[in-house]
């Protein structure tokens, strides 16, 4: 299995047919990963704790409409998709082998948007098992990459991996009236391009050393840590391809990878 890097920019995604990203997610299951997994491990930029978290729901999910000042119809959407409690539990015990000793299970909460509105538009039937996995916002690249790396046998047990974050993302920045991207926003997509397909990962695990304008592109990290965990359950070895590429709002990269093990 293949692991991914979804930005999932805003939740307009989930009604906005002008988004190229949108066409890119509905076309998912034909041209960019046409394998059925057995169940999808999402680490959601959207869930944030102090400690890794898995979610163990039985049954199905309720959908999570965690945000404000959008239109009416996006929250009566819903993704009730089917839990994945043994994948939670398999997740929690490869982490604790890999040293990741306190790691809890969520058995209440529902999927937040960076989780429901990727898959509503990739895997619209929502019948395949969901896990989710926290980010720790307080960590940092290369705790998050090793988070990766210890997840990785779960490629060989058919779960498709993805993190869904944004590959730049500055709200206070966002620009509504002009559709010309900018300097700084393509600056910082362009090295984080260049540095995943040219395999330069410690690079991106140090992004705040070597990146251009790398506070800006990302105020906080949480929505660039998912990105990490994706690569590190990829492998060391593995090639990373950029799958998509669009923009939103003068600074909203949409940008999408894909990583393939040499082992593959």
């Amino acid at each position: 299995m293949d692991t991914f890097f979804i930005s999932h920019g805003s939740p307009t995604l989930s009604i906005d047919e002008s988004l190229l990203a949108r066409g890119f997610l509905k076309s998912w299951q034909q041209k960019v990963f046409p394998q059925r997994p057995t169940a999808i491990l999402v680490i959601s930029a959207h869930w944030e704790t102090d400690e890794p978290t898995v979610s163990a729901v039985h049954g199905k999910y309720s959908t999570i409409h965690d945000f404000y000042g959008f239109p009416g119809q996006m929250y009566k959407l819903k993704y009730p998709a089917p839990g994945a409690p043994e994948l939670a539990k398999r997740v929690k015990e490869l982490l604790g082998a890999h040293g990741f000793r306190h790691v809890h299970e969520e058995r209440k909460r529902g999927l937040d948007h960076g989780t429901w509105v990727p898959l509503m538009l990739m895997y619209p039937e929502a019948d395949i098992p969901v896990c989710q996995l926290s980010v720790q916002p307080y960590q940092d690249a290369i705790y998050h990459y090793n988070l990766g790396k210890a997840l990785s046998l779960l490629r060989e047990e058919g779960v498709l991996i993805f993190g869904s974050g944004s590959a730049t993302h500055n709200l206070r920045d966002l620009r509504f009236d002009s559709e010309e991207v900018a300097p700084w926003a393509r600056q910082f997509d362009t090295w984080l391009k260049d540095s995943l397909l040219e395999g330069r990962y410690d690079d991106v695990n140090n992004y705040l050393k070597k990146a251009p304008h790398a506070k800006v592109a990302h105020p906080r990290p949480e929505h660039f840590y998912p990105l990490h965990v994706a690569m590190g359950a990829a492998g060391e070895d593995s090639k990373a391809e950029l799958v998509h590429h669009s923009w939103s709002i003068g600074t909203l990269s949409y940008a999408s990878y894909k990583f393939t093990s040499s082992s593959s």
